[in-house]
C-alpha cells in the first residue's frame, strides 16, 4: 500500500515508516522540519515532504494516492509557544487530516493520542473508560481531537483507530529517558517523594507492531475505538531507574528529597522562564513524574488488535541503554 505517517521524521514516526517500508510498503513521511536521521528514511526509500499538517495545501500533496494514514504529528513539549499552537496543531491539524484524507479516498486513518489523556490514575491499572483528566493543554488537545476522530468513523466517512501509548521509549529516544541514563549513568538518581508512582513504558518497537495492527484489524472490531498500547507491565518510579541502572550494570545510590519543593520550583522555573523564551530546566509536567499514576491494561488492544509485546521492559532497557552508550550518550 501507499501510506502516509505524519510526524514522520520524529522517533516514533521514524520507528514505523523504517518498519512499513521493511514490510513493502510505499511511505510518505509528512513533519514540519528535518529531523536528525530524515536523509536515513530517503536512502530506506521514503518520500518526505517537509511542511505542517496545519497546511491544507500541503496535507493535499500528502495524502494522494494513500491508502492508509497514520496520523502521529503534533505539538509536544514546546515550551515557548503559545497554548494556541497547541490547538492550531493537535486539534486543526487533525481536522485538516481528515478532511484531506476523505476526499482523497483514504481508507483508514490510525490516530496517535496518549494514555495522557487519562491523567492521574485513580484506580491503577486504568483501561479506556476510565475517566478522562488531562493534566495539561498537550493533553487536552489530544483527547478534544479523538471524538472528532471517532464521529468521522460514526459518520461513515472514514475508518478510523486511536492509540492512546503509554511512555514511549527505545533506541533514537533523546528526551524522556535519555535524561533518565543519563542520570542513572553517574552512579546515583534524585527521587523526590517516596518513589511509589507508577510509570508504564512502551518500547517504540511494541508500538509501532500495534500501529500494524491497528492499520489491518477488522474494520467490525475496531472502527471508531480507542486502544491503550503499553508494555507487558508497570513499574514504581524508583524500580523503574533501578532496572535502568541494572540494564546498564551500574551500582546505584538513590538519594531521596521532599516532593513539595520541587514542586513550586518547577512552577516558579515556568513563570520566570516564559516571558524570556528560555526552556526551563524544571517545570510542572517533568515533576508530575513522580507523583503521578500512569498504569495502564491493554486488555482491549490484546483482544481486538492481537497486540502482545514483543520486547520485554529489562530486554527494552538493555537495547536502549546500548544504543545510548553507541551514540555517546552516556
Amino acid at each position: 500500500m501507499r501510506i502516509l505517517v505524519t510526524g514522520g521524521t520524529g522517533f516514533t514516526g521514524k520507528a514505523l515508516v523504517l518498519r512499513l517500508i521493511a514490510d513493502g510498503h510505499q511511505v510518505v513521511a509528512l513533519d514540519y522540519k528535518e529531523g536528525l536521521l530524515t536523509e536515513e528514511l530517503r536512502q530506506a526509500g521514503a518520500e518526505v515532504i517537509i511542511g505542517t499538517v496545519t497546511d491544507r495545501d500541503i496535507v493535499k500533496q500528502a495524502v494522494k494516492g494513500v491508502e492508509v494514514v497514520h496520523h502521529l504529528a503534533a505539538a509536544f513539549r514546546e515550551m515557548n509557544v503559545p497554548q494556541s499552537h497547541y490547538d492550531d496543531v493537535n486539534v486543526g491539524g487533525t481536522r485538516v487530516v481528515l478532511e484531506e484524507a476523505v476526499a482523497a479516498g483514504v481508507k483508514r486513518i490510525v490516530y496517535c493520542s496518549t494514555c495522557g489523556v487519562h491523567g492521574n490514575v485513580d484506580h491503577p491499572p486504568a483501561n479506556e473508560d476510565a475517566p478522562i483528566q488531562p493534566a495539561d493543554y498537550y493533553q487536552r488537545t489530544k483527547y478534544l481531537a479523538e471524538p472528532i476522530v471517532a464521529k468521522y468513523a460514526a459518520d461513515g466517512l472514514i475508518e478510523t483507530v486511536t492509540l492512546r501509548p503509554a511512555a514511549i521509549y527505545g533506541p533514537g529516544d533523546l528526551e524522556r529517558f535519555a535524561m533518565i541514563y543519563k542520570q542513572v549513568a553517574k552512579g546515583w538518581f534524585p527521587i523526590f517523594g517516596d518513589g511509589k508512582a507508577f510509570y508504564h513504558p512502551n518500547y517504540v518497537e511494541n508500538l509501532v507492531d500495534a500501529f500494524i495492527l491497528a492499520q489491518a484489524a477488522p474494520k467490525d472490531e475496531v472502527n471508531g475505538k480507542a486502544f491503550l498500547i503499553a508494555d507487558e507491565e508497570y513499574l514504581t518510579t524508583e524500580n523503574l531507574v533501578k532496572r535502568v541502572a541494572k540494564a546498564l550494570n551500574v551500582d546505584l545510590k538513590i538519594r531521596r528529597f521532599p516532593l513539595l519543593p520541587m514542586r513550586i520550583l518547577g512552577h516558579v522555573c515556568e513563570i520566570v522562564c516564559k516571558p524570556l523564551g528560555i526552556s526551563p530546566p524544571i517545570f510542572p509536567r517533568r515533576v508530575d513524574w513522580y507523583r503521578q499514576n500512569r498504569a495502564f491494561s491493554t486488555k482491549r488492544a490484546e483482544t481486538f488488535l492481537g497486540y502482545k509485546p514483543r520486547v520485554s521492559i529489562d530486554e527494552g532497557l538493555r537495547l536502549t541503554g546500548e544504543w545510548y552508550r553507541a551514540q555517546g550518550v552516556i
